[in-house]
């Protein structure tokens, strides 16, 4: 009798198992979780954001030729750029600094022809990690998975990289400058239509950027999770995890926002903050959406386990 007891209390389902067994949305994101972790969801963020670190170097270096271009075709903002060097640096410090500014202007083709190479070859790297690590999570998630495609010519997948580079870049600038410039976007609108003495029009017109900005984020997560991947996942299939995405993106965006605004209040804060948040950021984003590959995997392996089992005979439903 008592090895019977002890038999039935190892059998007995923990509590974690039963809080699964009865709220199906915990038990998608544990398997969700076991997923990721299985599939080396965290080496590929790591990956990922180191990419986007190295991205940084030739970033700068383009602005810093854009700079020397302008300022070369604009000889007035050059002498007024000069003057206020001279004038607000320490004694001594300006004809080094002018000569620092002259080195940018000589010097702004070949750092605009390294810069862009450089962010050529981060680029591609970024987004090569990307595609390979959601692939990663939709074949992960998913028992049914079938057996990889063979990898497109190496050429090709470099062009279409590329495209997929640019486009995504283009639709991430495009969403950091509606959230960003919401709140004077909403000022100077309120200002025209004299309706700045309004309450709560402000706020109405920045909630109406946030969620401007999240539909558009639902299309770019809607893009990136199934379109990307090196295979086929339909729409529908990550609807919901765009959306899920989408918001999550937001909410990182404003976090990142005023943590920006808390470093910069301090010299220290100004020089390192901005780089070590950046770092952050791109890890927490990587990860989330990594994950939410992941959840949205185990959700289409479960939708395909519920047909497959409605589709069986009834006898074997019966049986089963």
């Amino acid at each position: 009798m008592q090895g019977t007891s002890t038999a039935e209390a190892d059998t007995k389902p923990s509590l974690l198992e039963r809080y699964r067994e009865r709220y199906p949305w915990l038990d998608q994101l544990a398997r969700a979780g076991k997923a990721y972790t299985a599939h080396h969801g965290d080496h590929y963020a790591a990956a990922i954001t180191f990419f986007s670190v190295l991205s940084l170097v030739p970033l700068l270096m383009i602005a810093f030729a854009t700079a020397g271009f302008v300022l070369a075709d604009n000889q007035q903002l050059l002498r007024q750029l000069q003057e206020q060097i001279q004038a607000s640096a320490p004694p001594g410090l300006g004809p080094t600094l002018k000569n620092v500014v002259d080195g940018a202007i000589g010097s702004r083709r070949s750092v605009g022809i390294l810069g862009l190479l450089g962010a050529l070859y981060s680029g591609l790297g970024w987004m090569a990690n990307l595609r390979e690590a959601l692939t990663a999570q939709w074949r992960g998630g998913s028992t049914t998975a079938e057996k990889p495609a063979d990898p497109p010519p190496f050429l090709r997948r470099l062009f279409f990289d590329l495209l997929a580079l640019l486009g995504l870049g283009l639709a991430l600038a495009a969403s950091f400058v509606l959230t960003g410039a919401s709140t004077a976007f909403a000022r100077v609108v309120l200002d025209v239509l004299g309706l700045s003495q309004v309450p709560g029009a402000r706020l109405g017109l920045v909630v109406l950027a946030v969620v401007a900005s999240i539909v558009g984020m639902w299309l770019v997560f809607l893009w990136v999770l199934a379109r990307l991947p090196r295979e086929f996942i339909p729409l529908r299939k990550a609807t919901r995890a765009a959306w899920i995405g989408a918001i999550g993106f937001e909410i990182l965006k404003q976090a990142f926002a005023i943590y920006l605004d808390s470093v910069g209040r301090s010299p220290t804060g100004q020089l390192f903050g901005p780089v070590i948040g950046l770092m952050v950021f791109a890890y927490f984003v990587s990860r989330f959406l990594l994950f939410l590959t992941a959840w949205a995997a185990v959700a289409r392996e479960t939708a395909q386990e519920a047909d497959q089992k409605g589709n069986a005979p009834v006898h074997l439903q019966a049986s089963a």
